[in-house]
């Protein structure tokens, strides 16, 4: 789907010759230090940064000069790290919103998001998948932070998306709500390609199908979890000699 993927800001190249492919219904994690160019390049995919140089690919179409909103239509979906919902609706009007764009069902902002019907019940399933529809006429300002990291899940999820694109989905979270995310995840393998950057390098390694490896905005490996596990390079630049094998 990233073909030769290229950006410079001035005299840094945040990402340097970067491709990437991304299964049905797999999960290919994108892993390295801070600063190594993970959120660059998942802001390229998505259509926030425009590459230098490189392809982007979406079903084999060539999506590269569209901008963000036709990737969405197209069946892209994006969560950020930091949480970007609208605190003071519910949990049900923030995945209608998004539900919305993709069925066609926008009435206005004069009018309520759960008038539309259609939104209503695919917001009902989504949130039924993330464990949320008890919560569903809460205010969002009420739940907790790993709750809240599940709605944003829901709300992609509420676009029908081909392609996730997570960054740091367990960031912030306790090792409980970690896990709750976690499980999440496993649920969607085979619904839904992931692409997801994680710091948490033993939640990688039990959900990610393929590992990309960045470091100073260059691919220094890309393979299996096995395959990246014992990787000299990695081991050297990120996971540290003493870590397990």
């Amino acid at each position: 789907m990233a073909q030769g993927l290229q950006k410079r800001f001035g005299g840094l190249a945040a990402t340097r010759d970067v491709s990437l492919s991304v299964e049905q219904g797999s999960i290919h994690a994108i892993i390295g230090p801070n600063g190594a160019g993970k959120t660059t390049l998942l802001s390229q995919l998505f259509g926030q940064l425009r590459p230098d140089q490189g392809r982007i690919l979406l079903n084999g179409a060539d999506i590269t000069d569209l901008p963000v909103p036709q990737r969405v239509r197209l069946g892209m979906a994006r969560s950020f790290q930091v949480t970007s919902l609208c605190l003071e609706l519910s949990v049900m009007e923030n995945v209608v919103l998004a539900s919305q764009l993709v069925r066609g069902g926008w009435t206005g902002f004069w009018a309520r998001a759960t008038d539309s019907r259609a939104a209503v019940v695919r917001a009902d399933e989504v949130l039924s998948q993330v464990g949320l529809f008890e919560r569903r006429q809460d205010r969002v300002d009420r739940l907790s932070y790993g709750e809240q990291r599940q709605l944003e899940v829901a709300v992609a999820l509420a676009l029908d998306p081909l392609l996730l694109l997570l960054d740091e989905p367990l960031a912030g979270m306790s090792p409980d709500e970690g896990d709750r995310m976690v499980a999440l995840l496993e649920t969607l393998k085979g619904r839904v390609a992931m692409v997801v950057i994680e710091h948490d390098i033993e939640a990688v390694f039990s959900l990610a199908d393929q590992i990309t490896v960045l470091d100073f905005g260059r691919v220094i490996a890309s393979g299996s979890v096995a395959e990246i596990r014992n990787h000299p390079e990695v081991r050297r630049a990120y996971l540290g000699d003493g870590h397990d094998a």
